[in-house]
């Protein structure tokens, strides 16, 4: 077995891989819900049922008598005010007091429209997709929930030139002695945002309840395509419990709720690049539950019961996150938080890797040449390793006028032919397997790369340069794919073609075969193939004219 027989099977099982997930997805068994925006907006949505509040639980109080009723809540979210920063542009509904909607003017929705930003939260039937905080109280009473009606004092607030934090101050209050508030901070070019729920008592009864954290959000799965990122990225609720988070099943939601008590944990709901997360009260044991309906899943996260004695007044302090996976603010705002950037099954090497490409931008401050920049290196790491592969399969390369007169000899004695085979390979001290451990040990590398390039969006929508004006978008005329076709053409020229001619054949297409796949792929996938194409056929032609060289000799 070759490298080249080794690339082979490894390309045709990656096609029957992709393709059989595809199949599954398009054919497999269909959760309850649309399937995509557009079905959605072509059928009017009714508005999903509201879900019961939050639930209050503590084993030092007694629960919560009949709960609270449930609450016909509509998608009307009263007035609306108004906060810019310089990367957010945010609603937040004076009805709850909650976030409603959160564009990214940094991320538009599509390059050539720089004008019409992602869109992220919204209180759209379609699409909706919205925050939901407030305090429970323990017994009845009115509370400031996310159905309470709060005040603000100015309808719209901007991040002014110079100004690093901008405070927007919600006020509730019920006649009876009891104000709340809900003061939200925004900090400049931060997409993490603070969050203080205050409860004031004046009154002359003690009061006791929880502050809670809710997302909700209509599952939308990303269109299926053979050759779209997003169809290959998870999109749905995770929950965070200190240690590992759960990707959280729709579909199973719908069947039953999951609950979960952890300390240290955190809540979201994430997509391909973005991500909207709700972090608790860290060190207090949180109780978390996720549930579905009529295909809107709500995650909620109640802290424990805190009694506000009368002339007190009692803060909760929490952190909300909506934007994209930036890994550094990821990490500022909860430990763990990063891991919402997927990496799989190879995060140990993606994630090391993903550091090394972010340095080599700090340098260079171009993703495609740090892309290319940080190749050169893996290769320069794994030089001598695939020097040893290369040394072989120049080797068998020079066998192979000796290899075809054997086959002749013996085209009609199979076992005859191996025999030859293995003599000649034992006289001449050629390994025919020499060539495929290397290769095998560098392939969880790449893989890694792979899905760093892919599941990083500090990639997205970044420019390299000429007509390359987009890294996670096809290149517009294909040329990248052409060099990396042509690349591999050379490449196959300079290694040993498969005794078998079958084989041989399919060895001639799988250029072919490979830019066909990869034409549709982000320029910033194809732009890697091709660098690590072209350094390897460089590094087997300077073997091939060593070995060459030193057999003159």
């Amino acid at each position: 077995m070759d490298n080249q027989r080794l690339f082979l099977w490894l390309g045709l099982a990656i096609i029957l891989w992709i393709t059989w997930r595809t199949w599954v997805e398009d054919y497999g068994p269909q959760q309850p819900q649309p399937t995509a925006v557009e079905e959605a907006a072509e059928a009017p949505v009714r508005a999903p049922e509201d879900p019961d509040l939050p639930a209050l639980a503590d084993t030092d109080l007694p629960a919560l008598s009949a709960g609270a009723p449930a609450v016909e809540e509509s998608l009307d979210t009263g007035a609306l005010v108004r906060v810019v920063t310089d990367v957010l542009d945010i609603d937040i509904g004076l009805r709850g007091g909650d976030l409603v909607r959160a564009d990214l003017p940094r991320y538009p929705l599509r390059k050539d429209q720089p004008d019409i930003p992602i869109r992220l939260l919204s209180a759209e039937p379609e699409r909706r997709f919205v925050f939901q905080t407030g305090l429970r109280r323990l017994g009845d009473g009115p509370e400031p929930n996310h159905l309470a009606q709060f005040e603000a004092d100015r309808t719209e607030y901007r991040l002014a030139p110079g100004q690093n934090e901008l405070t927007v101050i919600l006020r509730w209050q019920n006649g009876e002695g009891l104000r709340g508030y809900k003061i939200y901070t925004f900090r400049r070019g931060q997409y993490r945002v603070d969050l203080e729920q205050r409860l004031v008592n004046e009154s002359n009864e003690p009061w006791a309840g929880a502050p809670y954290l809710q997302l909700q959000r209509r599952h939308v799965p990303p269109g299926r395509s053979l050759f779209s990122v997003e169809s290959y990225s998870f999109t749905g609720p995770v929950l965070f419990n200190g240690r590992a988070y759960d990707k959280l099943n729709v579909s199973d939601l719908h069947s039953g709720p999951v609950t979960q008590a952890v300390e240290n944990g955190w809540m979201a709901a994430i997509q391909h690049h973005f991500l909207a997360a709700a972090v608790p009260t860290p060190g207090v044991l949180v109780n978390y539950r996720a549930s579905a309906r009529d295909g809107v899943f709500t995650v909620s996260a109640v802290e424990p019961i805190t009694q506000v004695a009368p002339g007190t007044t009692a803060s909760f302090n929490n952190r909300l996150f909506v934007g994209p996976k930036l890994q550094s603010q990821l990490r500022q705002t909860a430990d763990g938080l990063h891991k919402t950037v997927d990496y799989g099954v190879l995060t140990l090497l993606s994630e090391p890797l993903f550091w090394l490409i972010d340095r080599t931008h700090d340098v260079v401050q171009n993703w495609g040449l740090a892309i290319i920049l940080v190749t050169l290196l893996i290769k320069l790491a794994f030089w001598k390793l695939t020097a040893l592969s290369g040394r072989s399969m120049a080797k068998m390369r020079k066998l192979q006028p000796r290899l075809k007169a054997l086959q002749e000899r013996y085209k009609d004695d199979r076992q005859a032919l191996s025999k030859a085979m293995m003599d000649l390979y034992k006289r001449e001290k050629v390994n025919p397997a020499a060539g495929c451990l290397p290769i095998l040990i560098q392939m969880p590398f790449f893989f890694a790369f792979y899905w760093v390039l892919l599941e990083s969006v500090e990639m997205r929508q970044a420019p390299f340069a000429l007509w390359i004006t987009d890294l996670s978008s096809r290149d517009p005329f294909f040329i990248l794919p052409l060099m990396m076709g042509a690349a591999m053409w050379f490449q196959q020229r300079l290694n040993p073609a498969p005794p078998d001619p079958i084989q041989a054949k399919i060895m001639q297409v799988l250029p072919i075969i490979f830019t066909v796949f990869f034409a549709f792929f982000p320029a910033g996938l194809v732009l890697y193939w091709l660098t690590n194409t072209v350094l390897s056929a460089l590094q087997q032609w300077r073997i091939n004219h060593v070995i060459e060289r030193d057999a003159k000799a």
